[in-house]
């Protein structure tokens, strides 16, 4: 699987393919007061807002409403991680909505066999709580869960948190300046609000005929049904992306035939993992600078993998041959090779990494039908092919909506359009955060704000130290202008169009086909990233200080933002453990580095979470 986010805040998506019972559990929170405690230091992540009101203070507000100043939808990484930052500097007065009945995102949905991320740990958890016990270098989803979980109580985030409760609407309210809420367990008003849903959230299903005739269990890996047996079955996996190539090796010990429809071939690389020793635990617990330089090591090593994304590159030409190096040591037979070898240029789509799916591929359990499933009519399933299979059980491993958001469909702006309706083209967002017409909403892992070569997580932090710089400024509501969002979406645009996501012959997720613009991914390093959005600058903002902001707004400046133009790269960043946490890392003993570190063959993928077929 690969990484990331989550929280999950939208509609569900799965449609007709699960067969699980919708949560019903609704644990019992306190009540909502007119905001929680909103009193304590200003800090250094927070400055300026010290007008706030006390909590022992109530605020009016239309149709009386429970108000807090920031709503935070989803509890996955970014939810979490924006909560942490913001308690940490003093702030109370936010509230995390989630419509699961737990936190962890993305994480706490994929359950199935196998399941692990494809970044190693050390890199892909927060730089300001690092956590110096990983037991292996990729870490099994079960851990990765656990530690959101563990980050949210010990942070005393749980106050915070309103579980089982899920975003029906969010419309911009212009004459008293603050989004009014419409949730699962009643109505909010605030300030502000975040999106952090992700966009590994909402699992993607395709159109196949006779799908409700189908006999046996049928489910998405994001759902997994762990009250059916395999053992022994016939099972079809639909997909080939991140989650299938994790999940087809262990139901190929399992199940009694496996068959894996193949609509392409993905490029495979080594997966180099293995367990830390408990003195490697031990000393990361005792050495943080070690744990540091560890994490710098391995920030370092990533970012140099984005040199495989142009288009035609040396660079890519190697990571090419390492992958076909890898297919051909694991894969004996010509005609099997031949059917597993991609058509399109490396990284056009997910690069993925595996020592065991090969291997499962070719094994006699499992059988690779390279074409889409077509149609199904009690227990046989037909693919495009014309070859068709007898059936127990059906497991979609097809990914998530990455391109159309759920949510967006559910949040009304300014002028009364949906960011749906904003987006109908693709999504856009100026910093890759927020969205014109749409005041004081910021968007966390949404348009151009994902990569190919490093972690998530890099990028989610780089985002929330933005949006605390947003919240900050005095000002009661800022909104992007037009322009400065045109410029700079035209800007990455063009810096994705020698990229091999639009030139290396593919149809990916990361494009959005109602366009054909690349949306989701930066086209650049995480560092550059950093750069260009890890500080807040008011200049393209129309900003007001007046609760009826919009009708009075002035514009804040001008003049063209100070932010640094594009660069695909950015070689004076700090290092990764450095911006986002407070102690300054010294060099670890080389061997603690190394011990961390997977060799520098070992390709990062695109950012750890689970992934699409």
């Amino acid at each position: 699987m690969t990484a990331d986010n989550g929280g999950h805040a939208g509609v569900s998506g799965r449609g007709d393919y699960a067969e699980h019972p919708e949560h019903t559990e609704r644990p019992e929170h306190p009540e909502h007061t007119s905001h929680p405690d909103t009193e304590g230091p200003e800090g250094p992540e927070y400055p300026g807002r010290t007008e706030r009101p006390s909590h022992t203070e109530r605020r009016e507000h239309p149709q009386h409403a429970a108000h807090t100043d920031v709503v935070i939808v989803g509890a996955g990484f970014a939810g979490i991680g924006l909560g942490i930052r913001l308690r940490r500097a003093g702030h109370r007065d936010f509230v995390i909505i989630e419509r699961a009945a737990a936190v962890g995102g993305t994480w706490r949905d994929n359950t199935y066999p196998g399941v692990a991320c494809d970044i190693p740990a050390q890199l892909y958890s927060f730089s300001f709580r690092q956590k110096p016990d990983w037991s292996r270098v990729f870490a099994p989803g079960a851990e990765i869960a656990e530690y959101l979980r563990e980050a949210a109580r010990d942070e005393g985030l749980e106050p915070n948190i309103r579980l089982s409760t899920q975003l029906q609407s969010a419309t911009w309210d212009a004459r008293h300046g603050l989004w009014r809420i419409t949730t699962s367990r009643g109505d909010l008003t605030a300030r502000v609000l975040v999106t952090a849903a992700g966009r590994l959230s909402e699992p993607r299903l395709p159109d196949v005929e006779g799908i409700a005739s189908f006999a046996g269990p049928r489910f998405h890996t994001a759902a997994w049904r762990h009250d059916v047996d395999l053992a022994g079955k016939r099972v079809g996996v639909v997909g080939t992306g991140a989650s299938a190539v994790q999940l087809v090796p262990e139901l190929a010990r399992t199940a009694g035939e496996v068959v894996v429809f193949q609509r392409s071939a993905p490029y495979v690389v080594p997966r180099d993992d293995r367990a830390f020793t408990a003195s490697e635990r031990a000393f990361f617990a005792e050495h943080p600078e070690a744990l540091g330089a560890a994490r710098d090591a391995l920030f370092a090593a990533a970012e140099a993998g984005f040199a495989q994304k142009s288009h035609g590159s040396t660079a890519a030409a190697e990571h090419r041959a390492l992958a076909l190096g890898h297919l051909e040591r694991q894969v004996a037979d010509p005609e099997l090779r031949r059917l597993l070898t991609p058509d399109y240029e490396i990284g056009c789509k997910r690069v993925l990494i595996s020592n065991t799916y090969f291997a499962a591929v070719a094994s006699p359990t499992v059988t690779l039908e390279p074409s889409a499933l077509q149609s199904v009519t009690a227990t046989r399933a037909t693919a495009a092919s014309g070859a068709s299979y007898d059936l127990d059980a059906l497991v979609f491993a097809t990914g998530f909506e990455t391109t159309e958001l759920p949510f967006s469909r559910r949040i009304t702006g300014r002028d009364g359009r949906t960011l749906a309706d904003q987006w109908m083209l693709g999504m856009s967002a100026y910093a890759s955060t927020t969205v014109h017409g749409f005041p004081n909403l910021y968007v966390v892992d949404g348009p151009l704000a994902s990569l190919g070569h490093n972690s998530a997580v890099e990028m989610i932090e780089t985002q929330i130290s933005y949006i605390l710089g947003a919240l900050a400024h005095p000002a009661a509501v800022l909104e992007v202008t037009a322009g400065a969002e045109r410029d700079y979406t035209a800007e990455l645009d063009r810096a994705s169009a020698d990229t091999v996501w639009l030139r290396g012959g593919c149809s990916s997720w990361y494009l959005d086909a109602r366009s054909g613009r690349q949306t989701l991914l930066w086209p650049g390093t995480a560092a550059a990233f950093r750069a260009r959005n890890g500080t807040f600058d008011p200049a393209p903002y129309v900003a007001s200080r007046a609760s009826t902001a919009h009708s009075s707004a002035t514009r804040s400046s001008v003049l063209p933002s100070s932010a640094p133009p594009f660069s695909a790269t950015h070689s004076s960043a700090a290092p990764s453990s450095a911006p986002h946490s407070s102690p300054t890392h010294s060099p670890a003993p080389q061997a603690a580095a190394e011990a961390a570190t997977p060799p520098p063959s070992t390709p990062h993928q695109a950012d750890g979470a689970p992934v699409l077929a």
